[in-house]
């Protein structure tokens, strides 16, 4: 499906979409989407809750798959000393555990730079992989209160987005705007990257117009 989605576009998207509404309003009457409701939503990506332990141990785990698929020299692996310190990481929210594992998660991010730069030197004229070594350089240089943050190696656009749950304080993908009509028809949905709700209604509403060839009289937020 996604490889479908990438070979037809936005615009082939867009025109499945457009076919699918005109197929609805066949037994509607033609008003009956010039009122409609508009609403935002998260669209969560297909990732883990990130931390910096997961997303060291993936960085590990990648750089070594790199340096065994290319035959590339590695001075250690490290695969004892990573056997300990993930023994080390388990069970942290016990009190008795905690200064444990911060040592262990220290030591976790030293290993994994040490594994980066090395496959930075050795890779040489393997340009294919110079985008993914920024990408976990750049993880690796964040901190707690760093802004723009990587959350994900191979969904890097995943924002950390915060709508009020009670059950569910962070969600981690893009916001979505939904508009359907007062009978219930999808009219537009498009995706966005974290904006304020309102900031996206101007964007939701030219969507419906150019898929409805109609304007929008009345538009409510549900």
């Amino acid at each position: 499906m996604v490889h479908f989605r990438n070979r037809i576009g936005e615009k082939g998207v867009e025109l499945i979409f457009q076919e699918s509404i005109r197929v609805s309003n066949e037994d509607n009457d033609g008003h009956h989407h010039e009122t409609t409701f508009i609403d935002s939503t998260v669209q969560e990506k297909n990732i883990t809750y990130p931390t910096d332990a997961k997303l060291h141990k993936k960085i590990i785990r990648k750089v070594l798959n790199i340096v065994h698929q290319l035959e590339l020299p590695l001075r250690q692996s490290y695969t004892f000393v990573l056997k300990r310190i993930y023994r080390d990481q388990r069970f942290r929210n016990h009190p008795k555990n905690r200064q444990k594992t911060v040592r262990a998660d220290r030591k976790l991010r030293t290993i994994a730079g040490r594994l980066v730069r090395e496959l930075k030197r050795n890779l040489g004229e393997y340009y294919v992989y110079t985008e993914l070594i920024e990408r976990f350089e750049a993880i690796l240089a964040q901190r707690r209160h760093s802004g723009k943050k990587l959350y994900s190696i191979h969904e890097p656009e995943v924002q950390c987005i915060s709508k009020g749950k009670e059950h569910k304080k962070y969600e981690f993908g893009n916001k979505v705007s939904i508009i359907r009509s007062a009978t219930g028809v999808i009219l537009g949905a498009q995706s966005f990257r974290n904006e304020y709700d309102g900031h996206t209604i101007e964007a939701s509403l030219a969507q419906v117009e150019r898929l409805t060839q109609r304007k929008i009289k009345k538009t409510g937020r549900r």
